[in-house]
């Protein structure tokens, strides 16, 4: 048995196959937008080898999206498919599509250009030329998924389902340190305020150093504050991380702000680095925005 996973998926212009491609990539497979049908049993047959030889550096998870936009291919698909068969490659056929009026309406609200459409034949046409066309691959599916009352959040969710479930790649934190003086990370999905602890700005020997040095961290290390505000923050991380895995996210910026980016967000951002830094299924990351090295 192949140790090699190969999705395609396929359907309808607009039903969203985009959508559905970024899921799987969150799920760390490699994908591949619009490849030629012909190309699917070499490029199949040449990861399964791969594989073979280093199951830990080679890509075992592998999705393709096929389309109209190659029609002069589709004819030979399900023969392409066969192929994979006789090479022990298993695999699996998503298939997306929506009512005509859903159709319609995306391509009215993304004012984008129907691959089928031209100077003799209209969206309405195309789209059943395109239905036409996509007919026999939508009889090989494993699945068919109509997301005509779809949101992208439950289509990622579908798909997630479809493909075997959780992500291969981990979790990512970056904490970020800044002052608020310079402005608010833009990127942050949480941002803590720490200006309420007591602040080594205001002690002469503290004031040039900053919340690496460890002077800095015994001044704040001694302050009950500090540590409550330590346990607030990662418990409250603790407590709502693993919702947010379940959802499938890939990264998160925890920011953490005092005044000049320079002690106390600095020295917490370290803190919750450590802690999170063993935990399974996540990666992390410092950064200290208003320092000059990192």
């Amino acid at each position: 048995m192949s140790d090699l996973r190969f999705l395609l998926v396929s359907g309808m212009s607009g039903s969203g196959k985009t959508i559905a491609l970024q899921a799987l990539e969150d799920l760390g497979y490699y994908c591949i937008d619009n490849l030629p049908a012909e190309l699917i049993p070499s490029l199949a047959n040449n990861l399964q080898n791969r594989v073979a030889v280093s199951s830990t550096d080679s890509i075992n998870r592998c999705a393709v999206s096929v389309d109209v936009r190659n029609r002069q291919f589709l004819t030979d698909l399900p023969q392409h498919l066969t192929s994979l068969v006789s090479l022990k490659i298993p695999y699996s056929v998503l298939f997306l599509d929506a009512e005509q009026s859903v159709l319609v309406s995306r391509y009215s609200e993304t004012r984008r250009k129907h691959p089928l459409t031209d100077s003799n034949t209209s969206l309405l046409e195309a789209i059943d030329l395109e239905r036409g066309l996509l007919a026999p691959l939508a009889e090989l599916a494993d699945r068919q998924l109509d997301t005509t009352q779809t949101t992208p959040h439950e289509l990622r969710a579908v798909v997630r389902d479809f493909a075997g479930g959780i992500s291969s790649a981990p979790l990512s934190l970056l904490f970020e340190s800044f002052g608020f003086k310079y402005g608010t990370p833009l990127d942050a999905d949480f941002v803590f305020d720490v200006r309420c602890l007591p602040n080594p700005h205001w002690s002469p020997e503290l004031r040039p150093l900053t919340g690496r040095d460890q002077a800095v961290i015994e001044f704040l290390e001694s302050e009950n504050s500090v540590a409550e505000m330590l346990d607030s923050i990662s418990g409250f991380l603790r407590k709502w991380l693993p919702d947010f895995e379940r959802e499938n996210r890939s990264y998160i910026t925890i920011a953490i702000g005092c005044t000049g980016g320079q002690h106390r967000s600095v020295y917490l951002c370290q803190r919750m680095g450590a802690i999170f830094e063993n935990r399974n299924g996540i990666s992390v990351q410092v950064r200290h925005r208003e320092l000059q090295s990192v």
